[in-house]
């Protein structure tokens, strides 16, 4: 007589309970990872946004005060003392849609400095925002500006357009709220 070892095929009610119990394992380490890391990660969001500010327009301090103009894409307002404003913006027009751009604003309605804080533009296109040859010509520009394919005196950067567009339309915003601030 031979016998053969039946194998017992795992039941859909076991297959379901492992599985729930890894996904449960698993969230709860993300959940764990996420609680002990993200002290870090907003105390690096802060020193980012502050080192942003002080590049744009120095000061002492910054004040956040409240924003109430209509324009959607101001995502904050700082005073910075007697010096200006500060205007943290995102654009609706940027190619990855996740542009982020802090602009000074002194006091007699003057853009101070860009900043890129966040991007995801393309690499080598239009992450060149961020260097100077391109940042530094909003320095001392008043009203509204455009880039030269739209008739206006920004250079845009070869290739980026769009992103050009994009950094242009937050420096509107922002002067455009500073103006309203006072």
């Amino acid at each position: 007589m031979s016998e053969t070892a039946v194998k017992k095929e795992p039941g859909m009610a076991t297959l379901v309970l492992v599985l729930f119990a890894i996904s449960a394992i698993v969230a709860l380490l993300l959940g764990v990872t996420n609680m002990i890391t993200k002290p870090y990660i907003d105390a690096n969001a802060e020193k980012t946004k502050q080192a942003a500010m002080a590049e744009v327009l120095p000061a002492d301090g910054y004040e956040e005060v409240k924003y109430t103009g209509g324009d959607g894409t101001v995502d904050a307002v700082y005073r910075a003392g007697d010096a200006g404003w500060v205007v943290q913006v995102t654009p609706a027009t940027s190619f990855s849609g996740t542009l982020s751009v802090m602009v000074g604003v002194d006091m007699e309605g003057k853009c101070t400095g860009v900043s890129i804080v966040a991007t995801g533009e393309t690499s080598g296109l239009g992450s060149n925002a961020s260097k100077p040859a391109f940042k530094d010509q909003f320095i001392g520009k008043s009203g509204t500006l455009a880039v030269s394919k739209d008739g206006g005196e920004i250079d845009a950067i070869t290739g980026a357009t769009i992103t050009s567009r994009g950094v242009t339309e937050s420096v509107n915003s922002a002067l455009d709220a500073a103006a309203s601030m006072g």
